[in-house]
Order: C-alpha cells, then sequence, then structure tokens
C-alpha cells in the first residue's frame, strides 16, 4: 500500500520548488528576527512555530536574530524575555546574532552608495521629506539635496556617525525612484541619527540603520535562504530586492523574501503599541498579566507549549489575514491538559454540608485516582470528615426532575466517597441557605467492592473536607475584550470594549494535596476547569489562575 503524500503548505511549497531549481538542501537556512522592544505575543508563536518548524522539518539551522536598531525603544530585559519564550516553546537556535553585530558592515555598505551616487543626505524635516515624495496617486519631486556631491553627502555622514550633527538635522536616503507606484521605493531613509544609548552597543554609535537597510543585509550575511514575514512586508520586497541588488556579486547565496498573512485572534490584540498601553493604563498588571495574549501571560495563565505548538500547526499558513476565534486556542489547551493534568477537588463558592450520622472526631483518608486519562499518573489520598464544603449552585430545595444535583429528600454521591442524602437546611436572615444537613450511607464508599458501593444515584459531586481543606486564592480569567476584532472599529477606541469582567478574584477551598504543587503546575478542579498556581503563591497564601473552563462558555453565550 502506498504511503499517503503529506500535503504540503505554501511556504513549503516554496521551499520544493527551490530545491529543484536554485538551492540546494545544505543550504537551507531560517531565522526569526523579533525587535526587542517588547514581550513577543501569539502572532509571534505562529512565525517562530513556522520558521524553527522548518528547521526541524528540512534539518537546516535557524538563527534568532535581534532587530535591535532604535534604542529608544529596545532594552535587554526585552531580549531576555524572547529568549526564553523561544526556549519555553520548545526551540534552539544555531546562532544568537543581532543586527548591531553588523552596524560595522552596515555602515560600510551605506559609504559605497554614497560613492557610488545611490544614496545622499537630506536635511529635510520628515514633514517635508513627506510632502516631497508625493502619494499613491502624485508623483514625488525632487528634494532641494538631492543631488548634494558624493563629497558633501560623506562629509555630512561622517558628521552624522561622530554626533557633531545634531540629532533629527539629517537623514541619509537611497537615491531610487521618485515617481515609483510603490511609496517605499522613493528614495528611502536608510539612516537616521539618534544620540541615546543602545542596549548593547552603548554610545559608540550616533547613528542608526533603517528596518528595509538592515534586515535584508542581515539575512546576506547569516546566509540566510528564505526571509519569511508577514503579508504587511510585501510591499516591502521590492526594496528589499533592490538594497541587495547593490550588494550581491554571485559568489554568496541570495536570500528570498516570501510572505505570509497574519493570523489574528478574536477578542485580543496582537499590536505591541496597543498592548503597551494597557500596561501603561493600568488596565491589566504588566506583560505577563495572564489577560495578556503575551507568550509570557500565556505560560502564566496555564497554557502549555505543546497547546501553542498545536494551534499554531492547526491554523497553519496562508496568503490572506483572517480572524482566528479564540476558542481554537482553548479547544488546544483543554486537550493537552486533559491528557496532563491531575484531578483535584476544589468548591470555589462553598456551602456547608454537615453529615448528622457521621462520627464528629473521626477522618478518613479516600483514595482517589490522579488522572484517569493518564494510567500511570497513580492516586492520591483525600480527607473525609463530618463537615464539607459543597458548590452553592449543588443543592436546591427543590428542583425538577432534570436537577441531577443534591436536593432535599434526594440522593447524590460525593466523589469518591459516599452517598448522601439531604435532609433540612438553615438560612440567614435574608434567604441564603447556610448549611445542609445530610445522612450518609456507611456502606457506599466507592470502590470497597459492597453491593450499596456499586447503587446507581444520578448525581456525582466534588467536595472538600471543612477541616482539612486549604484556603486559596482564585483569579477567575476571562476574555479580555468582549468584541471579537476591538481595534477594527474606526468610530470606537479599543479600550471601549474591554471586559469588565475578564477577572473575578475569590476566595476557594482545595484539597490539602494542593500544598504539594508548585509554581505554574496545572491541576484540574473536577467539574470546573483548568487551573494553574501564579507565581505570587506564598507559603501563607496559594494562588490559583483559571487556565480554560471544561468547555467553551462562551459558544453559550453567542449562540
Amino acid at each position: 500500500m502506498a504511503e499517503e503524500k503529506q500535503t504540503l503548505n505554501f511556504i513549503e511549497q516554496i521551499i520544493e520548488e527551490d530545491l529543484k531549481t536554485t538551492h540546494s538542501k545544505e543550504g537551507l537556512y531560517f531565522r526569526f528576527p523579533p525587535e526587542p522592544n517588547g514581550y513577543l505575543h501569539i502572532g509571534h508563536a505562529s512565525s517562530i512555530c513556522l520558521n524553527f518548524g522548518l528547521g526541524l522539518k528540512y534539518n537546516a539551522p535557524v538563527n534568532l536574530r535581534f532587530d535591535d536598531t532604535n534604542p529608544a525603544k529596545e532594552e535587554q530585559r526585552f531580549v531576555d524575555a524572547i529568549k526564553k519564550d523561544v526556549q519555553w516553546l520548545g526551540y534552539h537556535w544555531t546562532k544568537e546574532c543581532y543586527a548591531s553585530d553588523y552596524f560595522e558592515q552596515l555602515y560600510s555598505w551605506a559609504l559605497l552608495l554614497i560613492k557610488e551616487g545611490k544614496a545622499y543626505v537630506d536635511s529635510q524635516s520628515s514633514e517635508e521629506i513627506a510632502l516631497q515624495k508625493g502619494t499613491p496617486t502624485q508623483p514625488g519631486v525632487a528634494g532641494p539635496y538631492r543631488d548634494r556631491s558624493v563629497e558633501e553627502n560623506l562629509s555630512l555622514f561622517q558628521q552624522m556617525k561622530t554626533g557633531e550633527a545634531p540629532q533629527g538635522a539629517h537623514v541619509l536616503r537611497a537615491k531610487i525612484d521618485l515617481q515609483s507606484t510603490n511609496m517605499l521605493m522613493r528614495d528611502p531613509v536608510i539612516y537616521r541619527t539618534l544620540h541615546k544609548s543602545h542596549h548593547r552597543t552603548g554610545t559608540d554609535w550616533k547613528i542608526f540603520p533603517m528596518y528595509d537597510w538592515t534586515h535584508g543585509e542581515s539575512d546576506y550575511i547569516e546566509q540566510i535562504s528564505h526571509s519569511f514575514c508577514t503579508l504587511e512586508f510585501l510591499p516591502h520586497r521590492e526594496l528589499y530586492d533592490w538594497f541587495l541588488d547593490q550588494l550581491v556579486d554571485g559568489s554568496k547565496l541570495r536570500p528570498k523574501q516570501r510572505e505570509f498573512a497574519r493570523r489574528n485572534l478574536s477578542h485580543t490584540l496582537v499590536s505591541k503599541r496597543k498592548l503597551a498601553r494597557l500596561v501603561e493604563q493600568g488596565v491589566v498588571d504588566s506583560w505577563d498579566d495572564p489577560r495578556m495574549p503575551t507568550i509570557s501571560g500565556l505560560r502564566r495563565r496555564g497554557y502549555t507549549a505543546a497547546s501553542i505548538r498545536n494551534f499554531a500547526e492547526g491554523i497553519g499558513v496562508g496568503k490572506r489575514d483572517n480572524l482566528i476565534d479564540v476558542s481554537r486556542l482553548e479547544f488546544s489547551v483543554r486537550e493537552d491538559l486533559n491528557k496532563k493534568a491531575n484531578r483535584v477537588m476544589a468548591v470555589l463558592d462553598p456551602v456547608k454540608v454537615t453529615i448528622t450520622n457521621y462520627p464528629q472526631d473521626k477522618t478518613e483518608w479516600l483514595e482517589a485516582e490522579n488522572n484517569q486519562e493518564d494510567t500511570d499518573a497513580g492516586s492520591r489520598q483525600v480527607p473525609f470528615s463530618k463537615e464539607l464544603y459543597i458548590e452553592r449552585e449543588d443543592f436546591r430545595e427543590e428542583a425538577n426532575k432534570k436537577f441531577f444535583r443534591l436536593k432535599l429528600g434526594k440522593e447524590v454521591r460525593l466523589k469518591n466517597a459516599y452517598i448522601i442524602k439531604a435532609e433540612s437546611c438553615e438560612k440567614d436572615a435574608d434567604g441564603n441557605i447556610t448549611e445542609i444537613h445530610c445522612t450518609y450511607d456507611p456502606n457506599s464508599k466507592s470502590g470497597s467492592g459492597t453491593q450499596e458501593s456499586l447503587r446507581k444515584v444520578k448525581g456525582t459531586l466534588h467536595w472538600v473536607s471543612a477541616s482539612k481543606a486549604i484556603e486559596v486564592e482564585v483569579r477567575l480569567y476571562d476574555r479580555l475584550f468582549t468584541d471579537p476584532s476591538p481595534d477594527t472599529h474606526k468610530d470606537k477606541d479599543f479600550m471601549d470594549f474591554i471586559n469588565p469582567d475578564s477577572l473575578k478574584v475569590i476566595t476557594g477551598y482545595g484539597e490539602p494535596s494542593l500544598k504539594q504543587l508548585k509554581v505554574e503546575d496545572t491541576v484540574q478542579f473536577q467539574r470546573l476547569g483548568y487551573f494553574t498556581v501564579d507565581p505570587q503563591t506564598t507559603e501563607e497564601k496559594m494562588v490559583f489562575n483559571r487556565t480554560v473552563g471544561l468547555r467553551d462558555s462562551w459558544a453559550k453565550l453567542t449562540e
């Protein structure tokens, strides 16, 4: 029987075609080039998985290259966070590179452009340059400095480099085509002056290269075979190639830029500028707030590296931008955690249950399976006593036949324990139930093998022993925005769609085994969802973040 042929995405098709014509398998080389001006988000995760995934598929090297050409916004802490995120996702880079590694070479090439009459120093303001460049329907016109002599350009560029020229006084522009229909080709700026300290080069440089000048040349220096970027860089490809045309002499491999579509995620944002605004205005606590779509935020919330990789692989790469419902990401982590997460019991909205016929001072330790999906997960001991907590919503004085939880005169099974029957309840002055009185069947203990233990009742509830339970802070996180596309409304600001219920902090009670968990450990609170130990946990107080519910609660709201 012939093997089923694996379907290739269009990126892989490009590579396979190049292998037949212009490239050798040994010459394949990829890179992931983030700018260290913020934390990586779920959109970056797709790019990481694409480039490093291609490296694994073709057994080819992949560089991690930091596009660190703007000292006004970039910091070492962002470099460190990016490295941590890529490693956490399970990937390893061949070389750790920086655009700043190539400043001297880029400067030398810029001098070459000036000497060949292909670049000039422009002393206009940014507003004047924008006007002079024209519009998409109106051609640009030559500025007053376009025909400066080579000598004057070299002298002014040297003054920019040494800091003699004031910041903002001049820029270096490539001399290309002011009539081009592509606005990026109308003499783009390739260097500007910035008198700021760089996180790696300090104050050595007073000029810094622009992205379009830096990126293709860095690819060329590193001998990257395929430079994959998102669709908004499609108009940049012509400029990418023009710069390479000035330098490539045929002795080295020429990089090839190709574009893939962004995969935007519903009910969130992936703009670093807008995410920064959420942090600055206190809508969220930090870049790693569990409501943020940053990789560090998702990790803190309890998302696994495998779930993010599986999500990225599942949505694939395409040629058109589209909106992916966040429920697909939630499904991915739910599916992964179902296999891995141990089951425990916790009660988040407790009401007291007193078993009137259970001995006052007795505590039983009952055996409970950790994860029925994992035969190697083992079991644990759970304390059972006269006074318990159950969820408030699991009891009603009266209910119809479809209510299979606890109600007066009816029985339920307590998970891993006994069958109990509700006999009466107490209320406060406002009519709120404060305590439920039950009796238990001592012969009905789960797993005891008695006939009573095999008796079927329709409802099974989770519970915790009131005397042995530990108090925990539980943070119930939800979607940060109420609108699927909060930043696409012309008449409204994305901040108008902040979900007021994106975080609720409550006190719950959990079984004592929770004390054995470490930061970032995830468990399933049975019948409630998956919860992860937050880094703010201390010896005195455990803090849990809700990662995701057991099912998609938003689907019901939008039906």
